[in-house]
């Protein structure tokens, strides 16, 4: 890929506009996590039934995921984010006017396929920020992805402690989250396809690598899924905590998690993604340890709060590598995004089959082996060769500030 018009400036300038599209991003997810139990109760759905439409976002992402990097190439990278993002955050209003089980999945199945669309495009103009400024800056952009869960998820609890109606809440937030997506793209790289270049594939198996990378996202992704969903659980059966500190693990870990993706970039810049990513599953294994063996809260909150640090870092280096593997960074953005998709999918209900043939604490030992799994797969997360990372074929043209 050509660095051709591009100055320092306008590359620093692009980084900050795609960190905010990482926070639009998180700012959808965090405002429709909030209101899950009015949906439900709005569409008339049983537990079972809720499990299953929201089994349908990832579904809807696995499918889209591939057809961003045609989108890009058709139409740019700027043009195509900018419709990608809006797709995204208009598709929160989806869920609130779904009134049964049916509707509900069609819509999950949209909202998700939005969701994975844009977040395959915002990553690949992440790693060729990162490629161009020679420094690591994935871990920052998730954190604040992070951040922006954070803020929509408040402004969620806010509306549901109020009792508003969530259509009126998504409306409101989605026309808020669309006009600052739109304001945020007008600065990213406009990235092109030159007149030679072979169009990707509209589906294609990604390449060996990024499944290998993949692995260790799903390593992480596991763990990361297991203790947002079962950590107030655990905390309130196996250590019979009040529900108020229970939820506070929660909040705690996804805190950690956020501060720790801020800073992260500082850690990798220093001793390289292999030995973060090592050092990080010792920690998130030895969290794991804590929380297994814990008969106090305070150390299965320690515990979880070491998972956090440890696997905060590990998807925003996973989807680096893969854009640095070859010459489709799309393609292999969209295999890594589909394996770790998958795995936030399935820990939460593997970790539930587990506790209930066995214990909630057995369940975490599986969490705990697949944290140390970072210390043994690191290795494929090493920077590919040079030749591997340019990407011949396309260009980046100067941002243009016009919309």
């Amino acid at each position: 890929m050509s660095d051709v018009g591009c100055d320092l400036r306008e590359v620093k300038r692009a980084r900050y506009a795609v960190a905010a599209v990482f926070a639009v991003h998180g700012g959808v997810t965090g405002s429709f996590a909030t209101r899950v139990p009015w949906i439900q109760e709005h569409a008339g759905l049983s537990t079972g039934q809720l499990g299953f439409a929201l089994a349908f976002t990832a579904f809807g992402a696995a499918c889209a995921m591939p057809l961003a990097g045609r989108i890009s190439h058709r139409f740019g990278s700027r043009t195509a984010l900018r419709g990608l993002l809006a797709l995204w955050t208009l598709s929160l209003v989806l869920p609130s006017i779904a009134p049964n089980l049916l509707t509900l999945c069609l819509a999950m199945f949209a909202y998700g396929a939005s969701s994975g669309m844009a977040d395959v495009a915002m990553n690949a103009l992440g790693v060729e920020i990162e490629r161009l400024l020679d420094k690591s800056i994935m871990s920052g952009l998730h954190g604040m992805w992070s951040a922006g869960a954070l803020i929509g998820s408040a402004g969620g609890t806010l509306a549901a402690h109020l009792g508003g109606d969530a259509r009126l809440h998504f409306a409101l937030a989605a026309a808020v989250l669309t006009v600052l997506g739109l304001t945020a793209c007008r600065w990213v790289l406009d990235l092109k396809a030159t007149e030679d270049e072979e169009p990707p594939p509209r589906f294609a198996l990604p390449p060996r690598a990024a499944l290998l990378i993949g692995a260790v996202g799903f390593c992480a992704v596991f763990a990361e899924g297991a203790s947002l969903d079962w950590s107030a659980v655990y905390l309130r059966d196996q250590l019979e905590t009040s529900a108020g500190l229970a939820a506070a693990c929660t909040t705690g870990f996804m805190l950690t998690m956020a501060v720790a993706r801020i800073v992260g970039d500082a850690v990798v810049n220093r001793f390289g993604a292999v030995r973060t990513v090592r050092s990080g599953g010792v920690l998130a294994a030895l969290g794991g340890v804590l929380v297994v063996v814990a008969g106090h809260p305070a150390v299965a909150m320690a515990g979880f709060a070491l998972m956090g640090l440890g696997i905060a870092v590990v998807v925003p280096l996973c989807f680096a590598a893969a854009g640095h593997s070859g010459p489709n960074p799309s393609q292999a953005i969209a295999g890594v995004a589909t394996i770790t998709y998958t795995s936030g999918l399935i820990a939460p209900s593997l970790i539930g089959g587990v506790a209930q043939a066995t214990s909630l604490m057995v369940s975490f030992v599986v969490v705990t082996v697949l944290a140390f799994g970072l210390v043994v797969f690191a290795k494929v997360l090493a920077p590919a060769k040079e030749s591997a990372r340019t990407g011949a074929g396309r260009q980046a043209a100067v941002p243009d500030p016009r919309p």
